[in-house]
């Protein structure tokens, strides 16, 4: 179901968009999805809704059949995006898991604030994103996907999340639609 509205306390998280991560091959230009969530970042703000920057430092212990990239990161790979510019308000998450509620202050960051809806954007979509969205769902919150600012190194993992996983957990639109709703609010 496409985006119909936004809750009067609806909080943007932004997964991921950190040096690291938008270095990698993806099936969308990082580029546009950075472009995009800035875009977004700056919408929310004017409008007093809060903003969240989250970046991922590590990986879950765990075997698994696809090995996750191993040995040290660069120094800067954590560095979220100037981009994105971050401002005093926002809150920023530092995750070691796929997403962003586990083993953090997301949620308690988040119903300080009131907020009863999310609005999901970021790299990478099967992965942080998803988890995030899942874990969203499950705990309570509203949630939107902006589709046309999330990719994935995997095309087919996109498509997957996209087309299958989002509209059973979420409403899902594109950024110009969401900032369309949050311009609603104003009425």
């Amino acid at each position: 179901m496409p985006v119909t509205t936004l809750d009067k306390t609806t909080a943007l998280v932004l997964i991921d968009l950190q040096k690291g991560i938008v270095a990698l091959p993806t099936a969308h230009p990082s580029g546009e999805i950075v472009e995009r969530g800035a875009r977004l970042a700056a919408a929310f703000r004017d409008h007093g809704l809060p903003v969240v920057l989250v970046r991922v430092t590590g990986a879950a212990p765990g075997r698994s059949e696809t090995p996750l990239r191993g040995g040290e990161f660069p120094a800067d790979f954590a560095e979220l995006l100037p981009e994105l510019g971050r401002a005093e308000g926002d809150i920023v998450v530092t995750k070691h898991t796929w997403g962003a509620f586990h083993a953090t202050d997301l949620d308690l960051q988040l119903r300080r604030r009131g907020v009863t809806q999310v609005v999901l954007a970021g790299i990478a979509t099967g992965a942080g994103v998803e988890s995030t969205a899942r874990a969203a769902h499950e705990h309570g919150y509203h949630v939107t996907v902006v589709t046309d600012a999330v990719t994935d190194t995997d095309p087919e993992v996109h498509r997957t999340a996209v087309e299958r996983i989002f509209p059973r957990l979420a409403e899902t639109g594109t950024a110009d639609e969401v900032i369309k709703l949050l311009g609603r609010q104003d009425r």
